[in-house]
């Protein structure tokens, strides 16, 4: 594991990736630092923060797109599989390195309401708890985009599919209005879910009994759940995708709610998605 941190953090400050990634973050950092604090005389540096949040979307495909498609469009992968340690190692190695290139920005990060203290008072226990919430934020979408990184060879489908992906995750408590609240609507949007789950499971394992078994099995207990208590679906799928944001998690640390359920939330993304990531190199590493 120290081997893989050791030579994908050489790789990022070798290549410009590292550079790009902390400058981009530094440069609009400043930029809505001036505009909100300086130029605006405001003395809230959480809302350069909460503003700062959408930059997510363009650095962290940028980054995360060649963490693994790139190994296997050069076929380089075939050697982690030939190393003696197992691919959860690989994906902690890999995703260790890719934490460290996040953390120097947001760590020079921390300077800037330090320095703004001379300008005015800061309430600086809600800046860096609201900084403890931009952390693990970004923590968890890297976590997201380096499983969308193993599913393909292509490092531009990656980041693609990544972008598509978080602009959903940014804006999905204002699509959560427009689904219908009623009981049925909300037992069809599960429906459409299990199938997906189905699928996933699918390309995962490429076992097609196994994949519809738990489709099946999940259909199943859905329909009797709404059998006997149709009208607790009333509104339910609406609810439970707006509770999904990781972005809304975030800004409950802007409003100065260090909520240590969103911290568990990032927490569980993070390892679910890692645990992915480890199923995808697996299956591949056992298709070889």
């Amino acid at each position: 594991m120290k081997a893989i941190f050791r030579h994908e953090l050489s790789t990022y400050f070798t290549s410009l990736t590292g550079y790009v990634f902390g400058a981009f973050l530094l440069l609009f950092a400043g930029i809505y630092t001036m505009a909100v604090n300086l130029n605006g005389g405001m003395t809230n540096f959480e809302y350069v923060l909460s503003n700062l949040s959408f930059i997510y979307l363009i650095i962290v495909p940028v980054v995360t797109m060649g963490t693994i498609a790139q190994e296997k469009r050069q076929r380089t992968d075939q050697l982690l599989y030939s190393l003696p340690m197992t691919m959860t190692q690989v994906t902690m190695g890999k995703y260790a390195a890719l934490l460290v290139v996040f953390l120097i920005p947001t760590g020079i990060l921390c300077l800037y309401p330090l320095v703004l203290t001379a300008f005015g008072t800061l309430h600086l226990p809600l800046v860096f708890g609201t900084v403890v919430g931009f952390f693990f934020l970004g923590a968890a979408l890297l976590a997201i985009g380096m499983f969308l990184s193993s599913i393909t060879e292509s490092q531009g489908v990656a980041a693609g599919i990544c972008f598509v992906v978080m602009l959903v995750n940014y804006f999905i408590s204002d699509l959560a209005g427009y689904f219908s609240s009623s009981a049925f609507a909300s037992f069809g949007a599960f429906t459409v879910l299990v199938l997906l789950v189905g699928l996933i499971f699918r390309l995962m394992t490429w076992n097609s009994m196994v994949s519809l078994a738990l489709a099946g099995g999940l259909e199943l207990v859905l329909i009797l759940g709404y059998a006997l208590g149709g009208d607790s679906f009333a509104g339910l799928f609406p609810a439970m995708v707006e509770k999904l944001s990781l972005f809304d998690r975030f800004y409950q640390f802007v409003d100065g709610i260090f909520d240590l359920r969103s911290i568990v939330y990032f927490l569980t993304v993070i390892g679910v998605f890692l645990f992915l990531t480890v199923q995808s190199l697996e299956k591949r590493r056992w298709s070889e």
